[in-house]
């Protein structure tokens, strides 16, 4: 286990760098810089600031210096908003995107387990059916009409709940719902396709001849290996989610993580696109290591080191 978690890391770091190279890269290949969409500045103020922030310095300087900044885990400042660091603007926005995020992440999961569960269960029944539907509406509508739809409905016509602003729980569920209803769709379908697989496996065919309950075949037998792909998918959903998401931030007037980083590669503001990069790397890397790490316990037989249990 020891082993596998430091090859994991290894690997990670050499990941992360490749990450932090290409992005670097592809900043500095587009013409222009954070200051150059500035108006009426004298070229000499001009080449002041981007001395002061070693704009000027050759690229592979400013690829070292960044280097250095990051293994003390300092990102830098942010070029557009004055006395601020990146560092602060992850440590405030990131909180935010991360109530939201584990709000949708346990609508997505406690909702979409359970009804791709149940269909396949019911499966060419009326619940299989009436599941699949909502399932494939779900992938289909984008989350930024279901947004809209859901502030019409239930904040504009029934007055139920405020449409937009961040506050108390209230504010939460409309964006969580809007945010959770692509992932929740899509975990409800791949449990249906992998519990219906799964339950037509010989074991389960063995356990039922037995005389085993049908509680029993679903939880102790089909379940658990039935959500390795779910898990699987979840890892990288999750990351995604929690560093937020743009449009549902925007739509809902939240100060987030998602809106900082679009709005950074509008204002060409380099450190923040890095560091946010970095952070939402670091974090899907993260994710997919508990992701690995939890496998076996779902399924005995398979073993970190590579070798598959008999």
């Amino acid at each position: 286990m020891l082993r596998y978690i430091l090859k994991r890391i290894v690997s990670s770091l050499i990941v992360l760098l490749a990450i932090i190279t290409i992005t670097f890269l592809l900043m500095h290949a587009i013409p222009g810089g954070p200051f150059t969409s500035e108006k009426n500045i004298p070229a000499a103020v001009l080449k002041n600031i981007e001395e002061r922030y070693r704009l000027s310095d050759p690229l592979w300087k400013q690829y070292i210096d960044y280097l250095a900044n990051l293994s003390r885990f300092d990102l830098g400042p942010s070029f557009k908003y004055a006395g601020r660091t990146v560092n602060d603007i992850i440590r405030e926005s990131f909180p935010v995107s991360f109530q939201l995020g584990i709000v949708s992440i346990t609508l997505a999961i406690v909702l979409g387990i359970p009804a791709g569960a149940i269909a396949a269960l019911r499966q060419n029944k009326w619940q299989d059916y009436a599941t699949m539907f909502m399932a494939t509406l779900g992938v289909s509508v984008p989350s930024f009409v279901l947004a809209v739809l859901l502030i019409y409905v239930l904040a504009i016509k029934l007055a139920l709940l405020p449409a937009a602003l961040w506050g108390g729980i209230e504010y939460m569920v409309l964006p969580a719902l809007a945010l959770a209803s692509h992932p929740m769709a899509f975990i409800a379908r791949l449990t249906r396709s992998s519990m219906l697989e799964v339950l037509a496996q010989d074991y389960i065919k063995t356990a039922r001849a037995k005389g085993l309950s049908q509680t029993i075949i679903l939880y102790r037998h089909a379940l658990k290996n039935a959500l390795i792909p779910v898990i699987t998918y979840i890892g990288p959903m999750a990351a995604s989610i929690l560093t937020g998401s743009f449009i549902i931030e925007s739509i809902f007037a939240i100060p987030g993580l998602g809106r900082h980083f679009v709005t950074s590669i509008y204002n060409r503001d380099y450190t923040v696109i890095l560091g946010v990069t970095v952070f939402y790397s670091l974090l899907i890397i993260s994710l997919n290591l508990a992701v690995d790490l939890i496998y076996p316990l779902l399924d005995p037989r398979i073993k970190l080191d590579g070798k598959q249990g008999r």
